[in-house]
């Protein structure tokens, strides 16, 4: 059973459709990735899946439950954690912590030691008893993801988890959610607009536009849909140009585009012909300055899936 599973979910918001016939499991312990442009339906999704919404028709089961009929329940595996801080500047660090654990449930007994170890955990021990008030953006975002974790829970929904962090902080909160998936088994559905950052943390992404599912896939089954690129620079002699174009386009199922003078882009072309291409001009007598192969990543699939999206609409 699927951490989430939605099969064939239909939601409006009036006349408006936000999310159509849209089916897709996330499993357990892994990173997904939700992407699309504002408006693509990843809030929809996820307010559907914590039972703050109900879907217009279809299923949606959270670890084999429905979050409006069992939504309790469901809501004491899962925690969000939203791209601004709402913290209250009034409590402490540990006040924070501890007022949520009591929210939660959590068992008296483990809650001093469980605000300690989240407390050290993300770097903030030292600040324990400092009102929130005073905390940088990054020192607010890493005490809102343990707010997030204090009840423990299983499933973990990021909304734009680094917006306004620095590089270092950056860094920390990816190693957390790689270590949250990888050596605790929790299950992470990350909604950002970085496409790097979804790269380099996703197990598996899903591309929305309109409501719809463009593509779902692991970031480089979808990078694999794009066309690899070679640019090639040599010698500027306008001259020399046409000559360039003409011993490549004589090798076979490669097409060239000029992107200035003395830059040529070879499209459809796989990393084992780049040689060919270098031998055919150097042949030539075509002095080469650069050969630069461009293998596709997530931000080439993710523009590519879109454009084919506006333009089918």
């Amino acid at each position: 059973m699927p951490a989430i599973l939605l099969d064939h979910v239909l939601h409006r918001y009036g006349d408006t459709t936000a999310l159509r016939d849209l089916s897709l499991a996330v499993e357990e312990g892994e990173v997904f990735s939700l992407l699309g442009h504002n408006g693509a339906g990843k809030t929809t999704t996820v307010r559907i899946v914590n039972g703050l919404l109900a879907p217009v028709s279809g299923t949606v089961l959270v670890f084999g439950r429905s979050p409006l009929a069992d939504g309790a329940i469901v809501r004491r595996r899962t925690a969000v954690l939203t791209e601004s801080p709402t913290l209250d500047d009034r409590l402490t660090a540990s006040e924070t912590l501890r007022a949520f654990a009591e929210m939660y449930d959590v068992p008296r007994v483990d809650i001093g030691p469980r605000v300690t170890a989240l407390l050290a955990e993300f770097g903030i021990a030292d600040r324990a008893k400092d009102r929130v008030g005073g905390f940088s953006r990054g020192m607010k975002q890493r005490l809102s993801l343990a707010r997030a974790l204090v009840h423990d829970p299983d499933l973990l929904f990021l909304d734009e988890p680094t917006a306004g962090l620095d590089p270092v902080a950056t860094q920390q909160l990816h190693d957390t959610v790689r270590e949250m998936a990888r050596a605790r088994g929790r299950t992470v559905v990350l909604c950002t607009h970085n496409l790097v950052e979804a790269q380099a943390l996703s197990d598996r992404v899903a591309v929305l536009g309109g409501g719809e599912l463009l593509a779902l896939g692991t970031p480089a089954e979808l990078a694999r849909r794009i066309t690899p690129r070679l640019e090639v620079t040599f010698e500027t002699d306008p001259a020399r140009h046409g000559d360039a174009v003409a011993l490549i386009t004589a090798l076979d199922g490669l097409t060239v585009a000029a992107e200035r003078s003395g830059v040529l882009r070879i499209s459809g072309i796989p990393r084992e012909r780049v040689p060919d291409v270098a031998s055919r001009l150097v042949t030539g007598g075509i002095p080469l300055y650069r050969l630069e192969p461009h293998e596709p990543s997530l931000t080439d699939a993710y523009f590519a899936l879109q454009h084919v999206s506006k333009g089918s609409a």
